[in-house]
């Protein structure tokens, strides 16, 4: 069934689904109920919309069924963490290439497919402020470089300023054939230093670009959006969280709940063998338990 046009802003979501039906089906069944719920916000009452919506649901019934035994998909704190850190593995791959000089379409992709599965991370809740801005910053790559490649110029590697842009939402990269309308404005090079901070980062083991990934690049937001540092070596244990001794801790239920979370989110991110993220979440959730604080 086609997507109506009223529904344009889930088409990208909704592709990502398709490409990691088998890849990976947690992705796939995500990024569908992202796409739904967005669906529903932008028009659940034009019939076709409606028609359109209801299949959508179906189908999501029928991966929950055919999952019911996925815990990322029966316990919502798995789900979160198995969709942050798919969407931080493939940022870390793109940002990695980017910084080498490596510019190449799928590293594009890679930045951009990134950006929309941090946007399914909603799903979960509000996004916190660190993700939004990875969000920003790989969109923002993304099409930089994809018009660099497009003009034949050769684009700056690394963690860069960004000055607000502007493009028609209608160019891709499909097939190889890169395109893009000619009322479109030229892309400026950016004008200012990298940030201070912004350092190198490592690509964790076993981390690689996902196959099959969107063929299609949209506009970024418009804003000046500034890359977010993200950390390259393990963080050193507090050493007042080795000791258990912390006086009279009353945890309430909800502190056992989040302490519950942050060791979920440590198992998801050792999945992907991710040490960095590992160590952060074992380590509030032991200053939550002996401090009862976060």
């Amino acid at each position: 069934m086609a997507l109506p046009p009223q529904l344009k802003a889930i088409q990208h979501h909704l592709r990502t689904a398709q490409e990691h039906d088998k890849r990976d089906p947690v992705v796939a069944y995500y990024c569908r109920l992202y796409a739904m719920q967005t669906g529903m916000k932008l028009d659940s009452k034009t019939p076709e919309c409606r028609k359109f919506l209801i299949k959508l649901m179906d189908q999501l019934e029928t991966m929950k069924k055919e999952l019911h035994d996925n815990e990322s998909i029966t316990q919502e704190v798995v789900g979160n963490a198995h969709i942050e850190n798919y969407a931080l593995k493939m940022f870390l791959y793109a940002d990695n290439e980017d910084r080498t000089g490596r510019f190449h379409k799928n590293m594009v992709k890679s930045f951009y497919t990134s950006s929309l599965l941090l946007d399914v991370l909603s799903v979960f809740g509000e996004l916190s402020e660190e993700n939004m801005q990875h969000r920003k910053y790989a969109r923002w790559k993304a099409t930089y470089i994809h018009n660099c490649l497009k003009n034949g110029e050769t684009p700056q590697a690394g963690p860069i300023a960004m000055e607000g842009e502007a493009y028609d939402d209608d160019f891709g990269i499909e097939g190889g054939a890169q395109s893009m309308p000619p009322n479109s404005p030229p892309h400026t090079q950016p004008s200012m230093p990298p940030p201070a901070g912004f350092t190198n980062i490592q690509i964790p083991p076993g981390a690689h670009a996902p196959a099959n990934t969107p063929a299609e690049v949209p506009p970024p937001a418009g804003e000046p959006v500034k890359p977010v540092p993200v950390p390259r070596t393990i963080p050193a244990v507090d050493p007042s969280l080795l000791s258990t001794n912390q006086g009279d801790v009353r945890l309430t239920p909800e502190d056992f709940t989040r302490a519950q979370k942050y060791c979920k989110y440590a198992g998801s991110a050792l999945q992907y063998e991710d040490v960095i993220t590992a160590v952060q979440n074992l380590q509030k959730a032991l200053k939550l338990l002996t401090t009862g604080k976060e």
